[in-house]
């Protein structure tokens, strides 16, 4: 079995605003959708939801604020998985909350380090 990235993109629209039960609705979609991969034995972390802020260091040591922030895209967050293939770690990806409300998931295969 591979290890597969699974990396949650959104446009930039900085925090959404929902009333408790909505935060819930959304928290629990989450839940259920990891908790079926997890029921699989297929969830390697939980994954982690990114903060809005950062900053980007580039060659020559300098420093810009902000992830990306001359894209319109954001990552909002990552999991890793196991899967058999890409096309299974794709298929699993489908049922991402996310999508929901507009934005997607990039699978990447994850290349073990040796040494």
């Amino acid at each position: 079995m591979k290890e597969f990235v699974l990396i949650f993109r959104n446009e930039s629209v900085g925090e959404i605003k929902l009333s408790p039960e909505g935060m819930l609705a959304v928290s629990n979609e989450w839940m259920d959708w990891m908790g079926g991969i997890a029921s699989q034995g297929k969830l390697v972390n939980r994954g982690a939801r990114l903060g809005a802020e950062g900053k980007t260091v580039k060659p020559g040591n300098v420093i810009t604020t902000g992830p990306y922030a001359e894209i319109k895209e954001v990552i909002g967050g990552l999991t890793i998985i196991r899967a058999e293939s890409l096309e299974e770690a794709t298929r699993m990806a489908k049922g991402c909350p996310i999508l929901n409300v507009g934005g997607n998931v990039e699978v990447r295969d994850v290349i073990p380090m040796n040494g």
